[in-house]
């Protein structure tokens, strides 16, 4: 695939509005794959943490 320009490749011959956003939505997914489980884990340190409290002070 060759393009004349910029332009002509963002437009992807009139089909750039589908190719861009599946390239967001696969990589907002991807994102979200990767933030999760790093997010669960500090939630669930911080969980911890707070029940070693309460049952050190009981």
């Amino acid at each position: 695939m060759s393009f004349e320009s910029f332009g002509d490749f963002l437009a992807m011959g009139h089909h750039g509005p589908y190719v861009w956003s599946a390239y967001g939505i696969s990589l907002l997914v991807l994102a979200i794959n990767v933030a999760e489980p790093l997010l669960a884990r500090r939630r669930y340190l911080q969980e911890e943490a707070r029940r070693l409290r309460r049952e050190a002070q009981q």
